[in-house]
């Protein structure tokens, strides 16, 4: 990607350095769930629900709140905060003694995490014009893989050699200093400024939309309703076996934290990283001459990943783990253009409100439910198939791709004249 000036540059690389510590932080349970089921007794339904709906439900409820408070103040400032609040409950984590007070900190790194990409997205829609939007957006995606790597290999190599709690304080402190930069170093950008369009109100000023005007553009609009379901829905299924992955080495091919980390930090690492570029680029390539690519290019990934899971899934010894790297690779095509779409479709002003409520979705959905129905299926699969019981939840999850693919498709069918009428809207015509 050309940049016209270093800064927007700089920014980005910031930006994707958050995103970073924030999956990083996110998803470094994953590796660490088989310890904590030796430590502290947990039944899967319990490790579920500490994957799942313990950080997503009140990311989700933070951020709508979080996100209207990012489309009128300082977001660099609000960001920082949450990376400082999600990086201290992070090393909280290591220093809990029951599954209660584990649940507690997760539940507060979700509120941290909740300013994160609604922030992120704003900034970058007004560092960024439309046309190189999902491409930036991409690039911010490789933080999220390049934090998924470090957190999986590291993790799993500290709890192997120290313990699952010094995991936990090790990747979570530095995040501090993550804060500050991003706090001392970015400037406010105008809003709408790359969009061209008259100067937004004063940002100490009240917005002129409340919410639930907001919301109810959002459900009209029928692209951001199904692009939002569909990008849910696969998210069920990325999160899902993100979160799983690990126990799945461990139990069905024998393979302890430490020998899981690496490989599947560089598979989901470098292949997320891989799917999120080509995702923007393609999608910023192929939708200058059509639009409805935005909806197009995740419904076609969206099924192609899904035999390429399969293979991983039930592939009979660890050599699975190379079906994997295709099945991430097309499985992260979908966030850039979902996001850009919604960034694109709404004015300038509700742009961090627009991430939120795709976010909301996608949280609520893809990691509150998901990881929650494998855990519990797993509990209820165990007494006839033992530790294989992993292997059939995760299958059953996987089909919900086919029902992601259906929600792009319909996205399609309205994205090219809900577009141009935003065009036509901020050109006054």
């Amino acid at each position: 990607m050309r940049f016209q000036r270093w800064y927007p540059a700089y920014v980005l690389t910031v930006i994707a350095l958050s995103n970073a510590f924030n999956f990083l932080d996110r998803q470094i349970l994953a590796i660490l769930l088989e310890p904590i089921r030796a430590d502290l007794g947990a039944s899967d339904t319990a490790l579920g629900f500490l994957s799942g709906p313990a950080f997503a439900l009140f990311y989700a409820l933070a951020g709508i709140p979080i996100a209207r408070w990012i489309d009128r103040g300082s977001r660099r400032t609000i960001m920082a905060a949450g990376i400082a609040l999600w990086s201290v409950m992070t090393a909280a984590c290591g220093m809990a003694r029951t599954l209660g007070q584990l649940a507690v900190a997760r539940t507060l790194v979700g509120v941290g995490e909740a300013t994160q990409t609604p922030a992120a997205h704003s900034l970058i829609s007004d560092y960024f014009a439309p046309r190189h939007r999902a491409t930036a957006l991409a690039f911010n995606s490789v933080g999220a893989n390049g934090g998924l790597l470090v957190g999986l290999a590291l993790g799993g190599w500290i709890a192997d050699a120290y313990g699952w709690r010094l995991a936990f304080v090790t990747v979570g402190l530095p995040g501090l200093l993550v804060a500050l930069l991003v706090r001392l170093t970015v400037r406010e950008p105008l809003r709408g400024g790359t969009d061209e369009l008259p100067a937004a109100p004063a940002a100490s000023g009240e917005p002129e939309e409340s919410f639930a005007a907001v919301a109810r553009m959002l459900w009209r609009l029928r692209t951001y309703r199904h692009a939002a379901l569909g990008a849910s829905l696969q998210a069920l299924f990325g999160y899902t076996l993100i979160s799983w992955a690990p126990a799945f080495m461990a139990r069905v091919h024998g393979w302890s934290p430490g020998e899981i980390g690496l490989p599947l930090g560089l598979v989901l690492g470098l292949g997320g990283a891989t799917g999120s570029v080509l995702g923007g680029t393609l999608s910023d390539r192929l939708g200058a001459r059509d639009p409805r690519w935005y909806a197009w290019l995740p419904a076609i990934t969206a099924v192609s990943m899904l035999p390429f899971a399969l293979l991983f899934l039930h592939w009979p010894g660890a050599g699975g783990m190379l079906w994997y790297l295709p099945a991430v690779i097309l499985g992260n095509f979908y966030p850039a253009p979902s996001y850009a779409l919604a960034q694109n479709l709404v004015p300038p002003r509700m742009r961090g409100t627009s991430s939120a409520v795709m976010l909301l979705a996608i949280t609520v959905i893809g990691l509150g439910i998901g990881p929650q129905l494998v855990g519990v299926l797993n509990d209820a699969l165990a007494p006839r198939l033992g530790e294989l019981a992993i292997r059939h939840s995760l299958t059953l999850v996987a089909l919900v791709n086919l029902w992601a693919a259906g929600h792009f498709l319909l996205a399609s069918r309205t994205a090219r004249q809900e577009l141009a009428a935003r065009a036509r809207i901020a050109r006054g015509d």
